[in-house]
């Protein structure tokens, strides 16, 4: 039984993350701003009052955690918004770096003496975090902070490879979820977290610092 750390737990991805997690026994701390009635009738061990973009909540959330071992730490909070070109927004490219990229670096730095050799540190990025694949522009706020994201997972993989610990940086795939507006042409929470939790159970140390699709693909960077 593995002990796992889940931020942006109340919806979503995380919120399949935690049902899947704790359908197969493992241990669930599923950290967010506010705990959804989905979350709260799962039974799992909620932590919320959790903002990335905060030091001092992730301190806290630190020290009601009282140096309980993470095995897995999945940083899946993210935050979406559209800017254009003709229609940028710098407050709001600044908001996603600080969610998308910053936040998730903040969080892996505060839970390191948490980490055990063996743990595995999770970026959920997105393929939107591929210079090499981007053919459609747009985005900016969202591209940017996610290439900042696969970036930090580059390195952090390199830095934690000494303590014994893995990195993964995983695209779910495009899902119908609220961040996508329930798009009709994705895949269901519950089908992306199968494959993701396929890669994080392939996760070691030989191929920690890859960027793959959540299907086993190796994405582009």
């Amino acid at each position: 039984m593995a002990t796992v750390l889940i931020t942006g737990a109340n919806r979503g991805i995380g919120l399949e993350f935690c049902r899947q997690l704790q359908a197969r026994g493992d241990q669930v701390v599923a950290a967010c701003r506010a705990p959804s009635a989905e979350l709260e009738a799962l039974g799992v061990r909620i932590e919320a009052g959790v903002d990335v973009t905060s030091e001092a909540s992730i301190q806290h959330l630190v020290e009601r955690l009282d140096e309980l071992p993470i095995d897995i730490l999945i940083n899946n909070a993210g935050l979406l918004e559209r800017n254009t070109l003709t229609h940028l927004d710098v407050e709001s490219i600044r908001r996603q770096f600080e969610v998308n990229a910053i936040g998730p670096l903040r969080l892996t730095a505060a839970l390191l003496p948490q980490l055990p050799a063996g743990a595995r540190v999770i970026l959920i990025t997105s393929r939107m975090g591929s210079i090499a694949d981007n053919s459609s522009g747009n985005s900016y706020g969202y591209r940017m902070s996610k290439v900042a994201l696969c970036m930090a997972g580059k390195s952090l993989s390199i830095d934690l490879r000494p303590r014994g610990i893995a990195v993964a940086i995983l695209h779910p795939g495009m899902v119908s979820t609220a961040m996508t507006g329930f798009t009709s042409s994705g895949i269901t929470p519950e089908t992306a977290v199968r494959g993701l939790l396929a890669r994080i159970d392939g996760l070691t140390l030989e191929n920690s610092g890859t960027f793959w699709h959540a299907n086993g693909e190796v994405l582009p960077w």
